[in-house]
């Protein structure tokens, strides 16, 4: 059993002058901290969400996290509960982890994630009096073989608070080299990012699309119905956390999110606590992405679900069905 920690200080013989009279050092307990922000492709450490990383056997880990009471961008409209997305943003961090502290997978190498997808029970996403402090259990299998650069890996887990089930998800992702990702990849690597332009695109109202912060919106309105283009901010401190040459996958799941909650119009908030998608393709910042969402068949459970579909150039680049009760403010 290998466990995941970040070693402590050596202890010096004499004594700090801030510790109280008859404390002994060794007798402090053990101190929280996050895992590496590099093992989860984040540059700032208040967006990591992971705590500990311990393996139980080939396949199986448990991780441990906390999700912060108030959150710059994960959040939901009135404060309550825990966002749903932040929940496919741990279970991308937790395979990130697994592969780079527990499968050998090097910082630097490349991450193509194929799906995420993620069920929550909403009592237990909601906001306390304390940080939520959560466990996840997790496998990860191995899809093709080991020795290839094209395999596979399928991640499961569960997320728990206080004992109880939050969420459930599943992911798939393969590691790429960076000389393969550079075969991959090709002339799109010669592209910079768009910067934002000094007139920013006349993007929606935050509160048509589920958000009460004109920075977190994602897309800009079209003349078709049900179709907007993908335009966010590419200062954002979140969504554009660390560089890179394509639009991050967690940027598409919120345009998900908000193509959703314009679809709805004056009837709410979707909330998402249901989603599954698929990504087909990179989304390049040089072409416009347009998004498009259709209502799909009424459900027995009497949540609100869509199917919302990302084309850029004339092809799909990824699909998403998205379901969740209808909240009113």
């Amino acid at each position: 059993m290998s466990v995941l920690t970040v070693h402590e200080p050596e202890h010096h013989t004499d004594r700090s002058e801030g510790c109280l009279p008859g404390t002994q050092l060794d007798a402090l307990p053990r101190l929280t901290t996050t895992v590496p922000r590099e093992y989860v492709h984040r540059a700032s450490i208040a967006e990591v969400f992971l705590t500990s990383c311990t393996r139980i056997d080939e396949t199986r880990f448990t991780l441990t996290g906390q999700w912060p009471r108030a959150h710059t961008y994960f959040n939901s409209p009135n404060g309550r509960w825990h966002d749903p997305l932040q929940v496919g943003e741990t279970i991308r961090q937790a395979g990130l982890c697994l592969a780079h502290a527990e499968l050998g997978v090097l910082l630097g190498q490349h991450f193509v994630m194929w799906d995420l997808s993620w069920a929550t029970v909403p009592e237990q996403l909601t906001i306390g009096a304390t940080p939520s402090d959560f466990i996840v259990d997790a496998t990860i299998t191995t899809e093709g073989r080991r020795n290839a650069v094209t395999v596979r890996r399928r991640l499961e887990v569960t997320i728990r608070r206080d004992g109880r089930t939050a969420a459930t998800g599943k992911a798939s992702f393969t590691c790429l080299t960076p000389e393969t990702y550079r075969r991959l990849r090709g002339d799109a690597l010669s592209v910079p990012p768009r910067p934002e332009p000094e007139e920013p695109p006349l993007r929606m109202d935050p509160s048509e699309v589920g958000r009460t912060h004109p920075v977190d919106v994602v897309l800009a309105p079209t003349d078709r119905p049900l179709s907007w283009l993908l335009a966010p901010d590419t200062r954002h401190p979140v969504m554009f956390d660390h560089g890179g040459d394509h639009i991050p996958g967690m940027v598409l799941l919120e345009a998900v999110r908000q193509a959703s909650c314009a679809a709805l119009g004056p009837a709410g908030t979707l909330i998402p606590v249901q989603a599954s998608t698929e990504f087909h393709r990179y989304v390049e910042f040089a072409a416009p992405c347009r998004i498009e969402a259709a209502p799909l068949p009424e459900r027995e459970d009497g949540l609100t679900g869509f199917l919302v579909t990302g084309r850029q150039d004339g092809k799909t680049v990824f699909t998403s069905s998205v379901c969740g009760p209808v909240a009113r403010y």
